[in-house]
């Protein structure tokens, strides 16, 4: 018999779902909660939500209204969708059965948002099952979609379509992928293309934006329809419907970087119809036109197309460079706000940034990392929103202009890429708009004008330098503007000019234009507005960054103004004030502990660690300022380390009790990770900061704790923790080794695990290279203090660093970081390493070709070194190479003890090959000359 529900249960399963979206009666949205939470544990839950969300009407016995009903079915969606998500191996197959029979029910909804909420089901389905545990579901919706026998209904089209634009989305490589010698996508791709025919324009719409998800990907399929998709893109150009166009618009953005040879052809006339598309009233059309722009601007062939277009693009972006009537009205006009408190809403999310040890890929701070990027993209998009899902921290229709993606914002940072590509003649084209406009009348053409001003600062700074002298006084006045907006757009173009006036090296031109302008900065730090304060902000910690150790002298005003901006600032400019505090700190370093400096500072800093609580998402910026701050007053940071290291200590052990309870009860929410990378990370600056003995017992104070802690972020399921913690490892092995050491037995097998490449290689993204990186270094640290004592983890940690320099899909700096651990590992177990040296020499030279001379580099080759002169003959096929890179080590002469200790055991190990080689002399005449002549200088040959 069928499964049927208790009409007793489904009564009070859809009131509960009605409370539970309730926004008007918190007490029983809370019971309900409560009770879903409870009936989660019922074997029949889903069927019961099934049932709910298929029935169009209420069912009997449940007396609700139409739109109350609605809420019901709304809400059992979203449960299914959540029950699948976290527990789909649980579901018993009659509930999956249930739930399959219900979801095409309700792609067929009259409801536009029902819809959407079995397209969200059925997307989880697929990419928690498989594509082929459900084979029937593509079939039936391809049918519907091109309305096959003329059944389907107008809302089954469009809503099959809408399901397969996101099933597309959220499983692409299922799709790409052969089954049993079939790509499920080389039969849908042609059957999208047909539907872009379709007469309904959400089908068309829908369509495109399904294509759109395998244009960047160079797959067969895509490849086998290009000509034919072009075709109809240029077709639909045209077409009446905004969001068809959009989608055309981005399929042209996304071949940019596919098949740019499809596009040269016809570039003339996409840039005509770019340029209308982004002069649309319709925003999210204009900012998808103007992208196109950023997308060639970044190519590294194609812009160049664009040359005889600027004269024609150029004035479009300054044109959609000015606020709109509508962004105008949302910015409220002039306001002194400074003493109002921040909504919880208002303030940015942070994140904590990578600690990524020796280096590697990790790319320098740039404008947008100072937040000070006036066209920065905000897009903190919740991932487990789906369309028509709710966010109950949106507070629709009290968006701030400038905090989302604007055409605005589009256009200048397209106008900055040109800026870069084509330099003088945009400045030329530019001129006559900032002559006319920079002192307008009217303020939205002031902004304006400084803000083009601003977006060529990078590219056209030769053409604007001679013009500086008279711009930058003209900027700095306009700090003063009455319009809180001309004075926040104002502080960013300075800051993007920073770099101009801290170079200056003639003390009248810097006491006329650098002191000016970073005082007039560092006033607007104070501003009545906020914005303006933020702003203000920014611009400061760009200008440190520009202006590096010359900042040295006027440090005592500039700290005097973040003590003042510490008593005054609200909670949203607290976070921007810690980054103009960190980056402070990094350029001055040491400086910083001038008692005059960090008496003033350190009290500041304190006062607001005491204020904010365990919970706050504040603690990850000050967490990281105080890292910087710490490196920089070394062991002047010493009366304040016990409390902020206890501390620290007790957040990770609240998170990671807070993480076990949130993995064996689903009621309780995971912990932010960032929590434990940040204190992670200030644990590590705080131990290199001291000196050895007193970072020794602040550890010891904590023991066992400490290291029992690390183990369990060693193994923390988030890459960032793992990364954070492997940096915190390698640290300890450097400076408190006599406190690691007891630990190791602990500690190193689980550092070998994550050296496993058969965890990491299937992933698409870099960052669990990022912990293999910081576990190799780490190791490579350890093997440094631990000696002949790493005897057991020899052979592993050998197989390990060879398998990763070995392998081609590893990131540079990782294979280097395997390799000096390796190489490290030999100073001390060169005979354990020697009988392997024929299957690691070759890489291990090939790896370290490129390394900067270091002390990491050196003690890494003097250990490799040893392993050679246990097993000279294996380097037979590479000693040209070896030699070579003897020959190369330029660092040779520095006055450094490893790098003696490097350069006598390469003389022995010349030495035994001269007597190994019986014609030594004809056999070092292969090398290049240059080197050769090197390796005489410094070596006795």
């Amino acid at each position: 018999m069928a499964w049927q529900p208790v009409p007793e249960s489904l009564r009070t399963l859809a009131t509960c779902l009605k409370d539970s979206l309730s926004g008007f009666d918190k007490a029983a949205q809370k019971q309900a909660e409560i009770m879903l939470g409870q009936a989660k544990s019922s074997p029949d839950i889903n069927n019961y939500l099934a049932y709910l969300f298929s029935s169009v009407d209420p069912p009997e016995g449940v007396s609700l209204s139409a739109s109350d009903f609605h809420v019901v079915r709304s809400a059992a969606a979203i449960m299914i969708k959540n029950n699948i998500k976290t527990h789909y191996k649980q579901i018993p197959e009659q509930s999956l059965a249930l739930i399959k029979l219900a979801v095409p029910m309700g792609i067929q909804d009259k409801n536009a948002q029902i819809r959407s909420y079995a397209g969200n089901i059925a997307t989880e389905l697929l990419r928690r099952g498989g594509v082929y545990s459900w084979p029937e579901l593509l079939q039936d919706l391809i049918k519907m979609i091109g309305n096959e026998g003329g059944q389907s209904s107008t809302e089954a089209q469009e809503g099959a379509m809408a399901a397969m634009a996101k099933i597309c989305e959220d499983n692409v490589k299922m799709l790409e992928r052969e089954h049993n010698g079939q790509r499920p996508l080389n039969f849908m791709l042609p059957k999208f293309i047909e539907a872009t025919k379709s007469p309904l324009p959400k089908v068309r719409a829908q369509a495109l934006s399904a294509i759109n998800v395998f244009t960047p990907r160079k797959s067969q399929a895509m490849l086998n329809c290009i000509d034919d998709l072009l075709q109809h893109l240029f077709i639909l150009a045209g077409d009446t419907n905004a969001d068809v166009r959009r989608q055309v618009c981005r399929a042209f953005v996304q071949l940019v970087e596919t098949r740019p040879d499809k596009l040269q052809p016809h570039i003339s006339g996409l840039v005509d119809y770019i340029i209308t598309q982004q002069q649309s009233d319709d925003e999210e059309l204009a900012c998808e036109a103007a992208e196109f722009w950023l997308s060639v601007g970044e190519h590294d062939e194609l812009w160049a197309a664009l040359g005889p277009y600027i004269q024609k693009i150029i004035p479009v972006l300054l044109k959609c460079m000015v606020y709109s009537g509508d962004e105008i009205a949302l910015l409220g006009g002039a306001s002194d706000d400074e003493d109002e408190d921040d909504r919880e809403e208002d303030i940015k999310p942070q994140f904590a940034k990578k600690n990524l040890k020796r280096n590697v890929n990790a790319e320098a701070s740039t404008d947008a990392a100072q937040n000070g990027n006036a066209y920065e993209k905000l897009a903190n998009m919740d991932e487990d929103l789906e369309e028509g899902e709710i966010d109950d921290d949106l507070d629709d229709g009290d968006e701030n202009p400038d905090e989302k993606w604007t055409i605005r914002k589009c256009s200048a940072a397209a106008l900055d890429v040109f800026a870069r590509d084509f330099r003088n003649p945009v400045f030329e084209c530019i001129l006559p708009y900032l002559t006319s406009n920079l002192k307008h009348e009217e303020w939205p053409y002031r902004e304006a004008a400084v803000l083009a001003l601003g977006a060529v600062a990078e590219g056209c700074i030769e053409a604007v330098k001679p013009h500086l002298p008279e711009l930058v006084p003209y900027l700095i006045s306009l700090l003063e503007d009455p319009e809180p907006v001309v004075r926040q757009i104002t502080c960013w173009t300075l800051g993007r000019y920073s770099s101009w006036a801290a170079e200056l090296t003639d003390p009248v031109q810097k006491s006329t234009y650098f002191v000016p302008m970073m005082e007039g900065i560092l006033h607007k730090m104070l501003d009545k507005n906020k914005k303006v304060q933020e702003a203000g902000a920014s611009a400061m910690a760009n200008l440190e960054e520009k202006a590096g150790k010359t900042l040295e002298p006027y440090c005592g005003p500039i700290i005097q103004q973040f003590v003042r901006c510490f008593g005054k600032y609200k909670d949203r400019n607290m976070y921007i004030l810690y980054d103009c505090v960190q980056t402070l700190a990094e350029c001055i370093g040491p400086f910083l502990a001038n008692p005059e400096l960090s008496g003033q500072l350190m009290p500041a800093l304190i006062d607001r660690w005491q204020k904010v609580t365990d919970q706050s998402r504040e603690l990850f910026p000050l967490l990281e300022c105080l890292s910087y701050v710490a490196m920089a007053l070394g062991d002047s940071f010493s009366p304040y380390a016990q409390p902020i290291f206890r501390r620290c200590i007790n957040i990770i052990h609240q998170n990671l009790e807070q993480s076990l309870a949130a993995a064996s009860n689903t009621t309780f929410d995971q912990p932010d990770k960032d929590f434990l990378v940040t204190s992670l990370d200030l644990l590590s600056a705080v131990i290199q900061a001291l000196e050895d003995n007193k970072a020794s017992e602040l550890v010891t104070d904590t023991q066992p704790a400490f290291f029992e802690l690390l183990s369990f972020c060693m193994e923390d399921p988030a890459d960032e923790v793992r990364q954070s913690a492997y940096a915190l490892l390698g640290d300890c092995a450097r400076f408190i080794f006599p406190q690691l050491q007891p630990m190791l037995n602990t500690l190193f097998p689980i550092l070998l695990k994550q050296l496993d490449l058969d965890n990491i290689l299937d992933e698409e993204i870099d960052a669990g290279f990022s912990v293999v990186n910081n576990a190799c270094w780490s190791a490579g640290e350890i093997a440094m203090q631990h000696g002949k004592d790493m005897a057991p983890y020899v052979q592993e940690l050998l197989q390990r660093c060879v398998e990763i320099i070995s392998n081609p899909r590893v990131p540079k700096g990782v294979n280097e970081n395997a390799a000096i651990a390796l190489g490290r590992l030999g100073l001390e177990n060169y005979e354990q390493l020697a009988p392997h040296l024929p299957t690691f020499a070759e890489e291990f030279l090939n790896s370290m070709d490129d390394v900067d001379p270091s002390e990491e580099k050196a003690t890494a080759f003097r250990g490799f070194t040893m392993v050679v002169g246990q097993n000279p003959q294996a380097m037979e096929s590479v000693l040209l190479h070896y030699f070579n890179a003897i020959a190369r080590y330029r660092d040779i002469k520095l006055r450094n003890p490893a790098k003696h200790e490097l350069h006598d055991v390469f003389q022995n190990a010349i030495n035994v090959y001269r007597q190994i080689i019986p014609q030594f002399d004809d056999f070092i005449k292969q090398m290049d000359p240059q080197d050769l002549e090197v390796l005489k200088a410094n070596y006795t040959i």
